[in-house]
């Protein structure tokens, strides 16, 4: 198999390391307008274009993956379904392009593949298979933060997509939480939110959000997302009437309260984790490889997407509703 991979920054490179993994044998060939990236992308063994036209011309590709800002998503997923491509992007954040997009893709016949990578999470799945058999409304507190200098210790955060308005830093972690969160506890029907500055930061947007979520099904849930805390947090906790779950964001620290002994009880949703140490504890690498296992599969007919284009632009409409003015 060969694939090309549109952007050679840390999620690019990731998503090579992690291919190989999964397929030893597969070729990558990558593309960056940065000469640094693609200098750098050769020394890992993967040949490296400056254009998608270049990498399309000299190359026979199976797929294609998109590591690029989320802004140049809609151009650079329309190229690539134009050069007969099926496409894996990374989140969006923002609906430019999607209606046409998805039109092609099913002119065409080919895989449009949007990444939610919270979907895949082990401790995830067991959150919405225990609320499913609980079978009635809960109430949900969530706090998700990490200061935004942090995010890239190795680049300013003004330098890449969470320094944009349309794509900061809040707005991309409501794109990564708000797909599972609704997977798990069903469409939102009301949002009230409330939302303010608390650092110096030099953004133009709010650096801290209060949500409240109403869901269809009665279930109240809070958020609290940030982009100040000093230490990167997820802390989940949700409740009912014979049903109390907690986690602290990483695999080793999920529990279920058990009502009898009155004690929290530790619940293992993986055997190994694997975890890649320039970031924080709570970004696991199995639900990446899982996710791309699923885009492989989907790909070979073999299996469905968990998440879709469709899916997320009922998304992004909640998440335009917090954000809104």
């Amino acid at each position: 198999m060969k694939c090309l991979i549109v952007g050679l920054g840390s999620m690019g490179k990731r998503r090579a390391r992690l291919l190989r993994g999964i397929q030893p044998d597969i070729t990558i060939c990558g593309v960056d307008f940065s000469e640094e990236r693609r200098a750098e992308a050769e020394s890992l063994g993967i040949k490296a274009y400056r254009s998608i036209s270049q990498a399309v011309a000299a190359e026979q590709f199976d797929a294609a993956f998109v590591s690029t800002a989320p802004k140049s998503h809609a151009v650079v997923i329309s190229e690539l379904l134009d050069a007969n491509l099926s496409v894996f992007t990374e989140i969006n954040l923002i609906a430019d392009g999607y209606k046409e997009n998805m039109v092609k893709a099913k002119e065409k016949d080919l895989l449009l593949f949007l990444s939610s990578t919270m979907l895949y999470r082990g401790e995830t799945q067991y959150i919405k298979q225990q609320v499913g058999a609980f079978g009635k409304p809960v109430g949900y507190l969530y706090h998700i933060g990490q200061y935004l200098p942090d995010w890239h210790p190795w680049e300013n955060y003004k330098n890449f997509f969470v320094g944009d308005k349309r794509t900061g830093g809040c707005r991309e972690i409501f794109g990564i939480e708000m797909p599972w969160l609704i997977d798990t506890f069903g469409p939102v029907k009301e949002v009230y939110a409330v939302k303010d500055k608390l650092s110096g930061l030099e953004i133009d947007y709010p650096d801290h959000y209060l949500v409240t979520l109403t869901h269809e099904n009665g279930t109240r849930g809070q958020l609290a997302v940030d982009v100040v805390s000093p230490k990167a947090v997820r802390s989940f906790e949700v409740y009912g009437e014979g049903l109390h779950l907690f986690w602290e964001g990483n695999p080793k620290e999920l529990y279920r309260f058990d009502a009898e002994t009155k004690e929290k009880c530790a619940v293992e949703t993986y055997k190994t984790v694997e975890h890649d140490a320039r970031y924080s504890d709570n970004i696991v690498e199995n639900a990446y490889v899982d996710e791309l296992t699923n885009f492989l599969d989907a790909l070979a007919g073999k299996a469905e997407p968990r998440y879709s284009f469709a899916r997320d632009l009922e998304t992004l409409v909640v998440i335009d509703r917090i954000e809104g003015d």
